[in-house]
């Protein structure tokens, strides 16, 4: 298996796992739980089946067992409790734990293997509230702790890309559109953070609208040809990185004169710098939502 990253330091662990480099320590020295290797610096390192454990044991924790009785179970043991507690919650925690080590191994076929049992008991808008924005939450503060690579990242996300494109296919060839409103939805220039947007043009596709979907990192200038061809239109976008923080006010200020100017055009704003847009420039076809689930339940 070629793994960019296969062993792990005390701080990856806590990162991976929740639990406190501390707490970790306490349990190698104490309980003998992990089996750590020795760098030629003498710093103590962790492969894969120690974190695969480690988050097993921290599962069977949030339930109630004991440090000290779980120290005696060997691997296979600890694996058979951990199907024996699964509910509706613990699937979600062993889930998002079996996303995480295909994440760190780059191994696509537990990846599937994962999506496609999760898929067979749930709709597909319950497996990306519950589990991967979750996974995605968790995955961002990993790479900004250098717990992880952009590669680990890039592959986990092109994975759940797939999963929405097939969705989104399956809508379009199983419903007839209803034009009476067209959504386009882009990401500004430099911004490329695509997951929920893409996630949104799903969602608006099932729902039978006109959906137009032009991708990340969108020059201004590109969407000024859309007003010549539809009417109604509802601009969706995400505003994470880009643009700017002191460019966010001028950018709306910009969608509102050159997009929405004696029209029935309507802009609609997700994304954590939407905090940054001044109430004074709300109006009614210029709306802020907090998450996509609130923009989601309104269609």
């Amino acid at each position: 298996m070629n793994n960019i990253k296969s062993t792990f330091n005390i701080k990856d662990l806590e990162n991976l796992s929740g639990i406190k480099a501390h707490t970790i320590r306490i349990w190698e020295k104490r309980y003998n739980l992990l089996e750590p290797m020795r760098s030629d610096t003498n710093i103590r390192m962790y492969d894969i089946q120690n974190l695969q454990k480690l988050l097993n044991v921290v599962l069977l924790t949030k339930f109630g067992y004991k440090i000290s009785k779980i120290s005696t179970l060997s691997i296979q043991e600890i694996e058979q409790f951990v199907l024996k507690i699964q509910n509706e919650k613990t699937i979600n925690n062993h889930v998002i734990s079996a996303f995480k080590m295909a994440m760190l191994n780059f191994d696509q076929s537990l990846f599937l293997k994962t999506y496609n049992e999760l898929i067979s008991t749930k709709d597909f808008n319950v497996v990306f509230f519950e589990t991967f924005i979750p996974l995605l939450e968790e995955i961002g503060t990993l790479w900004a702790t250098n717990t992880i690579t952009p590669a680990h990242e890039h592959f986990i996300s092109n994975l759940i890309k797939q999963k929405i494109l097939i969705q989104i296919e399956n809508n379009l060839n199983n419903s007839k559109i209803n034009s009476e409103k067209t959504f386009v939805l882009y990401l500004p220039f430099n911004e490329i953070h695509e997951i929920g947007l893409l996630f949104l043009h799903q969602q608006i596709s099932a729902k039978g609208y006109h959906s137009i979907y032009l991708g990340s990192s969108l020059p201004f200038d590109s969407l000024l040809d859309l007003n010549r061809h539809f009417n109604k239109i509802t601009f969706v976008t995400y505003l994470t990185v880009a643009p700017e923080n002191d460019e966010v006010n001028n950018y709306i200020k910009q969608v509102s004169k050159e997009l929405l100017h004696e029209n029935e055009n309507e802009l609609v704003v997700l994304g954590r710098k939407t905090e940054l847009i001044h109430p004074n420039l709300l109006s009614e076809n210029i709306k802020i939502y907090k998450n996509p689930k609130d923009f989601v339940d309104l269609l």
